[in-house]
Order: structure tokens, then sequence, then C-alpha cells
């Protein structure tokens, strides 16, 4: 994630901000430019807004000044009530129920975070509203209290339209989740990340001339799903899962293997650009430091070459780790990835690489 500042001030500023927490400034984010900035009005209705940092106009996403669950802004030129990452919302949570917006909000924050880094790797982020290969989302709640397990929400994709279950915003329930499922890291972008995959599985490597190399490296993807799913909940991972995959989820079948593959590169990617805008610099006080010494130089986003890129991950990740343990948490980043696994990220950078234009 980038660094913001107000133009106004010069104070820093968080990528969810309505307004500048030092001098009140009302504040608006430009996806095409990737830009959070000072907005303010030009017209008597106060329906139009100038951009401190271009100068150009725009208006708020309809979301901002009705329901104020984004910060996004539209081109003033546009014919659009939505901004582009709330154009992927084809459902949203019933907001007569007491609680659901707070649980939305927290949806949509972690949502526009899956959005920014796809325009940052140059990806197409399109609304299945408007194009047939597009993505949407479906944010649905369980019904009533006694619903039965095969009444449940399932946070899943299908065909560009990833469902995620509001309950995932609750950190009680999602807690509960993660521990009846034994996972080690369970988050709401962690999701957003995981599901997006599965799409752009869809666009890049299916029918292409890639899916023979993803084969290679990932594995057989036609092979029965459902059968490979049942056999993994009733049999568990292979014992040697850690020196072959990401998690033992990733186990399951190639399908998930690549989803879960996709969501830790982009983990790595966003983690390593805000400590390149913080300028973050590793150099260990200790005897055998040498070996994690980095600075932090580079946009990722930027870089070709991935080994690179996990090179200097492997030193963020334990200093973030180490951060987290002082503050008695757990680790940040709780995985440890095997040389398999960095194939597989290389691979997905490879393929991102191939199918934009961002180098």
């Amino acid at each position: 994630m980038r660094l913001f500042t107000c133009s106004s001030c010069g104070n820093l500023l968080y990528f969810e901000n309505v307004a500048c927490l030092q001098c009140n400034s009302e504040l608006g984010f430009v996806p095409e430019e990737r830009l959070l900035d000072v907005i303010t009005p030009f017209d008597k209705n106060g329906s139009g807004y100038i951009l401190a940092a271009n100068e150009k106009s725009y208006r708020k996403c309809r979301n901002y000044y009705k329901h104020a669950v984004c910060n996004w802004m539209i081109d003033a030129a546009e014919n659009e009530e939505f901004c582009i990452a709330c154009q992927l919302n084809r459902t949203i949570p019933n907001l007569s129920i007491e609680k659901n917006k707070d649980l939305w909000n927290k949806l949509e924050i972690e949502k526009r975070r899956l959005v920014f880094s796809l325009l940052q790797l140059g990806l197409d982020v399109r609304s299945k509203n408007k194009h047939p290969n597009g993505l949407a989302f479906d944010f649905l709640a369980d019904h009533g209290e006694n619903f039965s397990e095969r009444d449940r929400v399932m946070t899943g994709h299908d065909d560009g339209l990833i469902t995620i279950n509001i309950a995932e915003a609750d950190p009680v329930q999602r807690e509960k989740m993660r521990t009846s499922m034994e996972e080690h890291y369970r988050t709401i972008l962690g999701h957003f990340r995981h599901e997006s995959g599965h799409y752009y599985w869809d666009q890049l490597i299916k029918n292409t001339d890639d899916l023979r190399e993803y084969r290679d490296i990932f594995g057989d993807e036609s092979q029965d799903y459902s059968a490979a799913l049942d056999r993994h909940y009733k049999e568990g991972p292979p014992d040697d899962w850690k020196e072959h995959f990401v998690s033992v989820y990733a186990s399951s079948h190639p399908w998930e293997d690549w989803a879960e593959s996709w969501a830790h590169y982009l983990h790595i990617m966003d983690t390593l650009e805000t400590a390149y805008s913080f300028g973050i610099h590793i150099e260990p006080r200790t005897l055998n430091g040498d070996d994690l010494a980095v600075k932090i130089s580079f946009s990722p986003y930027m870089e070709r070459d991935f080994n690179t890129i996990f090179e200097h991950w492997l030193s963020v990740s334990f200093a973030l780790n180490s951060l987290n343990r002082s503050m008695g948490h757990a680790h940040a980043y709780p995985f440890v990835i095997s040389p398999s696994v960095v194939t597989k990220l290389d691979f997905i950078h490879k393929i991102i690489l191939k199918n934009t234009e961002r180098i």
C-alpha cells in the first residue's frame, strides 16, 4: 500500500480516511491514479469536487455520501453512480438489520484494499453487471438463529461471482471459524485475495497457452474437485505438505493451491510496497544479522525479478513477526515458504507481468 499525505497540512493519511485527522480537510480517493488527497466542492449543491493533487473534477461514489462506507471518487465526466470498487457489488447486506452496516463497512474496507492491489498490478477490474466475464460480489448472511449447516452461506467463487459470508467481518465469529478449521491465519482480506485468485485463474490461465506450465507446477486441475475436497477433509493433507504447499488447504486441489498461492503473492506485494513507502531499512544488531539486512529501495510492483522480491520479503516478514511477538500477538505472517512454493509465486508473478503493461 502506498503512503498518502494531506496536501493541506502534510499529515500522514490512512487509506480509509474520509477526513484529515489534523486539519479536518475532506478527502477522496481516485482509483485511476491511486491518489488520496483533499477534495474541495466547486458547485453550490456540493456534488462536484476538485482533487487538490491534480485539480481535476470528480463526484463522490453513492456509497460515500449515502452510506459512508466508501471514500472513492468518480471522474465527473463519467455517467456512473458508483466508483469502480462499488460497481462490483451485486448484493449488499440488509441494512435494516442492526450491525449489518458496520459489518458491511469492514468488508468494503478490505475489498477496496484488494481492488487497489489489482489496479497496482495492472489487472483488468470490470464489473460483472456490465461484462459477462467481469467480477461481482455477494455479501450475504446466514438466515435466522437456528439455521442448519446445510443452509450456511459459504464463502466462495463461481464464474466471477465471489460470495462472502458477512459473519467473516465479526471478529468473534471469524475466530470461532478459524479455530474450528484449525487454521493459523484467517482474515477478511485473506478471503478476498484467495477468492480473487479463482477469478483470475479463469482470466489468466484457463484456455491459454500457459495452462500446460501451470499443470506442471500446480498439478492437473481437471481432477474431480468435489472428490478432492472430500478426500482432503476426511484424510487430511499429505505428510510432506509443507515441502510443496503454502498451507494445508492448498494441498486439497490444484485450483486451491493456485488461489492460496495467489493470496500469498498479494500479501507479499502489498506489504513490501508499504515497507517501501515507509523507507524501511532492516539492519539487525546481531552477529549473524547480515543475512537479514535489507533496504526496501524499490516498489515490488515495478520489479520483474521475483527472487529479488522474495529475498526482501524474508527479512521484512521476520522483522514483522518479531514486532508482533513483542506486542504479545501471534506472528503476523505464520508461514514458512518452501522452494516449491517460491516456484509457484514466481510463476504467478511472470503470468501477471505477461498479461499487463506495468513494466
